[in-house]
């Protein structure tokens, strides 16, 4: 009879999955500010769904392990109880306590996918209801602000009381950012980093520095239309203190589906703000990736980075598959 691996080495498949995305969730904000904004948006969402899952397929089976134990689950299934009490590692503690936390991870993941789900109808059926056809509508409201709602055909709404707080040029930035939101498909990259945070605790700083990669990137896209990174610094800079001067307690037309400007914890410019990062970043030269193997990979992501998110990533599937394996030998031998 074949049995599993031995306990040190089985516990330690089951728990690496829960702690490695802490690894991402360290270096995420480094990594927001050190590439370029689009590669950071694509690694950093990428890997926190990965690492996600491989947290979850954790979880559960610690919780079948502790489910195998059960007189019941071993009668139902035809496995020996004396062959499981020898051979499982894990506790009825151990076991409880995954099943707990298995259930809390997994509403929170649905409670926010409900919400992102309904948000997104709902920016839907606004932009439908929109007057005009076109892509871009100004509304009469004194409260600055502008977003992009998703839909067919999203919309770039700007306030008539933004307007009013920039100049010609700064209004064409302005437009661009937020178009690039919609063809960029932000919202979904924010969503999936936040559905990833919510499975794992540990990649909540990745879902604060995809929210704020997107505005980068967003920035960056409007320097290219324009032409000025200096006068898109500007208008960045101006929009932000327009909203911020707005009479307080007004809530944005759509808060829900509308990309907010979210800051980083850490960074070079340690305890400023994310607008000043994002305009002391358009001052600088801008990112640039040399383009072609090894120098860079898919979306523009470097070659360096690309590999350590590779073995962090195969560290992880390979454990929660060593893991769920050695399980299924504990249940039957002969597989």
């Amino acid at each position: 009879m074949h049995l599993p691996l031995g306990l040190d080495s089985l516990h330690l498949f089951f728990y690496l999955p829960l702690v490695l995305p802490g690894l991402l969730g360290l270096a995420a904000p480094r990594l927001a500010e050190r590439l370029e904004p689009r590669a950071a948006t694509w690694l950093l969402t990428g890997s926190a769904f990965v690492l996600a899952g491989g947290s979850t397929v954790a979880l559960g089976v610690l919780v079948l392990a502790g489910v195998i134990r059960v007189p019941l689950a071993a009668w139902l299934g035809h496995w020996s109880p004396t062959v499981i009490a020898q051979g499982d590692p894990v506790s009825r503690i151990e076991a409880v306590l995954a099943a707990l936390v298995l259930v809390v991870v997994c509403a929170a993941a649905l409670r926010l996918l409900w919400r992102r789900v309904r948000a997104l109808v709902a920016a839907g059926f606004e932009a439908a209801c929109l007057p005009g056809a076109g892509e871009y509508v100004v509304v009469d409201d004194p409260t600055p602000e502008a977003y992009a709602l998703p839909g067919r055909p999203g919309r770039v709404v700007v306030s008539s009381g933004m307007l009013a707080a920039l100049d010609e040029g700064e209004r064409e930035v302005l437009v661009a950012h937020e178009r690039a939101h919609l063809r960029g498909h932000h919202y979904a990259f924010v969503a999936f980093a936040h559905l990833a945070a919510a499975a794992n605790p540990l990649l909540r700083p990745v879902g604060t520095a995809v929210a704020y990669t997107v505005e980068r990137w967003a920035d960056e896209r409007a320097a290219d239309s324009c032409g000025d990174r200096r006068r898109t610094a500007r208008a960045v800079g101006k929009a932000a203190l327009a909203a911020k001067h707005a009479a307080t307690g007004a809530a944005p037309r759509n808060p829900a589906t509308a990309l907010g400007i979210l800051g980083l914890r850490r960074g070079p410019l340690h305890g400023a703000g994310p607008v000043p990062r994002r305009v002391a970043a358009l001052l600088a030269p801008p990112v640039r990736v040399r383009r072609g193997l090894p120098w860079a990979l898919p979306f523009g992501v470097p070659l360096l980075p690309f590999a350590a998110m590779c073995v962090l990533l195969a560290a992880s599937g390979v454990c929660a598959f060593a893991a769920a394996h050695d399980i299924h030998l504990l249940i039957d031998p002969r597989g």
